[in-house]
């Protein structure tokens, strides 16, 4: 019951009805016996500095970051940390009074995703399909991880290579029709994509991957989790491959950011039950 020692916490984005947050932090929540209230907070783009010094004025204890925020929020705030710096965007704010901290979980979520069904990243190779936003947190991922070798497949690679300019050196950036990913592809130990190709409503789309290529062992993620079992993951399991979708990234990115705010580590299992149950609905 919220009461007036209830702490506040929420998340910000434009559109923001959408958002799963909700319904997975207040699980978290209860499961926890914590007493903290989650709200979803429309917030136009041109109000984003008013809304950051209102929630820390208002003392909430901290808040998530959704699109269109997650880079723009980054300059209102006191500190940001390495992930979030490297990556480029905010997706979790801490408030330790009054002083605001840019975290981005959505790294530690990706990596939970290979850790549940054990797969180690230290000394392997990997293919990661687009260069967007979200390609930004696996990519990060992958090299803070130790992968020995990471190889991101785009369809415009000169476009990719501006985008993604600040991992030169780290990463190759590949067009999907060259000869030189085919040998990337075949070479893989962790495939990955995040490119929206194949999300609700567009479900029969799909990145340009040869399955003849890719290596039995090879283990395939698609980060995207609507629907839970995409063209790409079906193909995939069809010729053999051990597969995850987005929900363990998302219940996980969103477990590390209660945690953060509350120094308690939440139920996974609960929000996960909250989070299928809501895209259900």
């Amino acid at each position: 019951m919220v009461s007036g020692t209830t702490k506040n916490l929420g998340v910000i984005g434009w559109p923001i009805a959408h958002s799963l947050s909700p319904a997975m932090q207040a699980a978290a929540i209860r499961a926890a016996g914590l007493d903290y209230a989650y709200i979803a907070m429309p917030v136009r783009p041109e109000a984003l500095p008013a809304a950051a010094e209102g929630l820390r004025s208002l003392g909430f204890r901290g808040f998530n970051v959704t699109i269109p925020h997650k880079s723009a929020v980054m300059e209102l705030l006191d500190e940001v940390d390495e992930d979030a710096r490297r990556i480029g965007a905010v997706n979790t704010v801490v408030n330790d009074n009054g002083r605001l901290s840019g975290h981005n979980t959505d790294v530690t979520g990706f990596l939970r995703g290979l850790s549940r069904h054990g797969v180690a990243v230290r000394g392997n190779r990997a293919v990661v399909l687009g260069a967007g936003g979200a390609a930004r947190a696996v990519l990060w991922g992958l090299l803070r991880e130790g992968a020995s070798d990471v190889v991101v497949g785009v369809r415009n690679a000169p476009k990719a290579k501006e985008a993604l300019s600040d991992f030169a050196g780290d990463a190759e950036i590949l067009p999907w029709d060259c000869d030189a990913f085919a040998g990337a592809l075949a070479a893989a130990d962790i495939l990955v994509n995040t490119t929206p190709l194949g999300m609700t409503p567009k479900t029969e789309e799909m990145p340009p991957v040869d399955w003849e290529r890719v290596r039995d062992e090879a283990f395939v993620y698609d980060i995207i989790y609507t629907p839970g079992c995409t063209r790409f993951l079906r193909e995939a399991k069809a010729h053999g491959h051990r597969v995850t979708n987005g929900v363990a990234m998302l219940v996980g990115q969103g477990a590390e950011a209660l945690s953060l705010w509350t120094g308690v580590r939440p139920d996974e299992g609960a929000m996960e039950q909250a989070l299928l149950e809501a895209l259900a609905r």
